[in-house]
Parts: C-alpha cells; structure tokens; sequence
C-alpha cells in the first residue's frame, strides 16, 4: 500500500485527476485507479515515471539501484507522506540556515 499512498499524495499535491495522470503517462485512468488503490503495485521505474509526471521527483539518494539496495528502498518507501514532508521541511531549515550564516561570513 505504501505505493498507493505515494502515488495519491504525489497526484493530489499535484493538482491533478487520475485522468490528467493517465494522459501524462499515457495510461488509462482506470489504471492509476488499480494502483492508487492498491489492487496492483506498479513496478519502481513505472511509479517514478507516475511521480515524476506529478512534478515531483522519487529518489532514493542512490545513483543507481539494484537488489543490493532493496533493504535501503524497503525503508524510503516505509516512511509516511507526512514524515517526508517533515524530513524535507528540516532538510530545508538547515539549508537556510547554512546560507544565511555563509551569507553573513561575506558579508
């Protein structure tokens, strides 16, 4: 379910209908209905392609992946929408913060 999820908050922070979707990835809405659901998981490249057509980007901080980093994807794809947006709005705050304190090293 952790696919479905992913894919529904990424289509809904989008903006976008199943059918929008569809249309971008070419693939019928009923389709992204089956996966938003759950009754199929769509493989890993085919959800980041879902995700991607979103605008958003699924990464899994690798260049590359293989069975070897299943463990390490098993995790990402473990982790809530909303433990993503917290990670990432840290992720941000630091970011900034390093920025501002650069900036005023320049300064």
């Amino acid at each position: 379910m952790i696919s479905a999820d992913l894919l529904r908050e990424g289509r809904l922070r989008a903006g976008i209908t199943q059918a929008e979707l569809g249309r971008r990835v070419s693939r019928p809405a009923s389709q992204i209905a089956r996966w938003e659901r759950g009754d199929v998981k769509p493989p890993l490249e085919t959800l980041r392609e879902l995700i991607r057509a979103c605008g958003l980007d699924l990464t899994f901080g690798l260049a590359s992946y293989d069975d070897s980093y299943l463990a390490h994807i098993n995790r990402q794809l473990g982790v809530s929408p909303a433990q993503r947006v917290e990670r990432m709005r840290k992720v941000a705050m630091t970011q900034r913060a390093m920025r501002k304190r650069m900036q005023a090293s320049v300064d």
